[in-house]
């Protein structure tokens, strides 16, 4: 620990007073990091869209899906209405574990646990392997400074026979369910999560006291979260909850508890089932705060809430305004419902006249229009528990912390970049790159999916809906834009797909 946060540490010790338990007493914030896998900006009751002024705008999906779980925690905290990941999964994953972009890490796409997935053109040395014992991670560094860091959920940072498919090989103390595989065996605990079936190969690991009953998958990993902090915090250790749901990534299992909610909606059985996944997550959440307030650690406990890539819901054309409406296009797709993600940040509980909660002041229903991205999570965390990464680590991310205070922060660019060198997938073989307003899509090889051009260029402030590519009528500006994207890319040593097999790399060209 370096001296300044020493000195912090012991000035919090100090400083401390009221009438909260021993455990809120501790000198150093807990952190729960809730992250939920396929779920993107509109898969919520929670409005994060907003009006010209900047105020939350309702829309139809917000009226279909129950999440008064994510409503008490944006009702207490700051909600992002740009808050950008990775459009697949294991991308975002290992952004959040290394505070750097995808571009960078090289993990640019979502990681096949049994085979090279780069697709015929994708670059060769791509990070298939994923992380990797030894690699600089957020739980690796918070426990080294004797944080209890607890793993539950989806791994998905390194295929099989990589070390880092076992979360306990990169930092974290305790592994409940993460292993190399993205999609649950099954979500139902009559069914073994997948063990012994069919889908044995994706059963989930360590649940084995929840086999043969009807628990279902989401319910099984909150019982074993709650018990993981229980311990914790009897051992006055402070904990970092990576609490990972599978949930609501396909199979969609439709969850019991909540059926009945949307039985009348008029939508498919599978567009039902993906809603009752929405909810259960949701009650795990609600679970997991009621949890804190039981132990007496809510005031001292900050919980950052997220999606991992764009919205997956069964729900219309891949490209179209349907399951993210009405933003265009879905999971793995080059548009914003393929990027968007929810973020909320909030202490589990308020009580500003704790010194961490006035140090990271978080306003209560506060809705943060500037960008933010999933690399941001590493670097937040870090500030906010007083650590810093070590030196030779390039952190490409910048702390939330004064946007999660409702404050702008003109230090921070209002860029965003996202590299997808593979193939297949809804869209493939493109980056994406977000300066202000204005946003292009380069295809290395265009296709119909991309209006057969290697250019798509919008400007989100007139057209936030993706309607209109302007990439023929504003050619100063698609230069303009084609010239920075090709920068990040550099600065970032990006990887570019093949020309043709075994070529050299389509390197983008600028108009």
């Amino acid at each position: 620990m370096d001296k300044k946060s020493l000195i912090f540490f012991c000035l919090l010790a100090v400083t401390f007073c009221g009438p909260a338990t021993a455990a809120e007493d501790a000198t150093r914030p807990n952190v729960m990091v809730f992250l939920v896998d396929d779920m993107g900006v509109m898969d919520t009751s929670v409005p994060f869209l907003t009006t010209e002024q900047g105020k939350a705008k309702k829309y139809a999906l917000n009226e279909y899906y129950r999440t008064p779980g994510m409503e008490r925690l944006a009702n207490q905290g700051t909600r992002f209405n740009q808050f950008y990941a990775m459009s697949v999964c294991s991308p975002t994953r290992v952004s959040i574990m290394t505070g750097q972009n995808a571009a960078r890490h090289h993990v640019t796409n979502w990681i096949n646990p049994d085979r090279d997935n780069r697709g015929p053109l994708g670059p060769e040395d791509w990070n298939w392997k994923g992380l990797a014992p030894g690699d600089v991670t957020l739980p690796g560094l918070l426990a080294k400074q004797g944080y209890r860091t607890i793993h539950v959920g989806k791994g998905h940072f390194g295929n099989r026979k990589s070390p880092g498919a076992d979360p306990a090989n990169l930092g974290f103390t305790d592994n409940i369910g993460g292993a190399s595989f993205g999609a649950p065996g099954s979500y139902y605990g009559t069914q073994n999560y997948g063990e012994g079936t069919k889908r044995q190969s994706h059963a989930v690991p360590h649940l084995a006291d929840y086999h043969g009953e009807e628990i279902f998958l989401t319910e099984a990993l909150t019982l074993e979260a709650k018990k993981r902090v229980s311990d914790a915090v009897k051992k006055d250790q402070p904990f970092y909850l990576y609490f990972s749901h599978y949930a609501v990534h396909a199979p969609f299992h439709s969850d019991p508890r909540f059926a009945a909610n949307y039985a009348d909606s008029g939508k498919s059985k599978q567009a039902q089932a993906f809603a009752t996944l929405i909810e259960g997550m949701d009650k795990s959440l609600n679970d997991m705060l009621d949890h804190f307030d039981q132990l007496g650690v809510s005031e001292n406990t900050l919980v950052l809430f997220l999606g991992d890539n764009g919205s997956d819901a069964p729900l219309g054309h891949q490209h179209a305004v349907a399951c993210a409406a009405p933003l265009r296009g879905k999971k793995g797709a080059h548009y914003e419902g393929g990027m968007r993600v929810p973020f909320i940040a909030a202490w589990a509980k308020r009580n500003e006249s704790l010194p961490h909660q006035q140090r990271v002041s978080i306003p209560a229903g506060h809705i943060q229009s500037q960008l933010g991205a999933v690399q941001d999570v590493f670097p937040t965390v870090l500030e906010v528990v007083g650590i810093k990464a070590p030196a030779k680590h390039t952190v490409d991310g910048f702390s939330l912390t004064t946007l999660i205070a409702g404050k702008q922060d003109s230090s921070r660019p209002e860029t965003f970049l996202m590299n997808y060198p593979h193939a297949p997938h809804r869209s493939k073989y493109f980056t994406v790159y977000r300066d202000g307003h204005w946003k292009v899509i380069y295809h290395y090889h265009p296709s119909e999916e991309s209006e057969n051009s290697h250019y798509q260029l919008y400007n989100l402030a007139t057209d936030p809906f993706e309607s209109e590519n302007l990439a023929s009528t504003e050619p100063q500006q698609l230069a303009r834009m084609m010239q920075n994207l090709v920068a990040s890319m550099e600065a970032h040593d990006g990887q570019y797909p093949l020309e043709a097999a075994g070529g050299k790399p389509a390197v983008p060209v600028i108009p």
